[in-house]
């Protein structure tokens, strides 16, 4: 086993559990490889995956969208190879992206373009 990596854990839902508890919406999925955790990726608003990463020191993550099976390790910011883990291995495929459809807002594209361009003018 891969220190970092627990196959045998499931992913904690179907969608981003800060999300869900707030009642937000979000564009893309990230299941942390160590304990579970889904949450929402880098363009999201929330950005809870890279936030679950920094708070618990859990470096890897995989996509949590269907059809991916990619892995990320936030130590070096770099894709790695990674095992198969506990089902499910994505969302629903009637899920929505984003989603949850319920929450999602008419101008979600520019939400999310805004906060890039935000995100980018506190870094630059």
């Amino acid at each position: 086993m891969i220190q970092g990596i627990d196959t045998r854990r499931p992913p904690s839902g179907p969608g981003c559990v800060e999300c869900e508890r707030d009642g937000s919406w979000w564009f893309h999925l990230r299941r942390c490889t160590e304990c579970g955790h889904v949450g929402c990726c880098d363009d999201s608003l929330g950005q809870h995956a890279s936030a679950h990463a920094e708070e618990s020191g859990h470096r890897f993550i995989q996509s949590y969208e269907p059809g991916e099976d990619w892995f990320w390790d936030y130590r070096t910011a770099q894709m790695v190879d990674g095992p198969e883990l506990a089902p499910p291995r994505s969302h629903p495929a009637e899920q929505t992206v984003p989603g949850p459809r319920e929450r999602v807002p008419a101008d979600w594209q520019d939400q999310l373009l805004r906060a890039r361009s935000e995100r980018a003018g506190r870094s630059g």
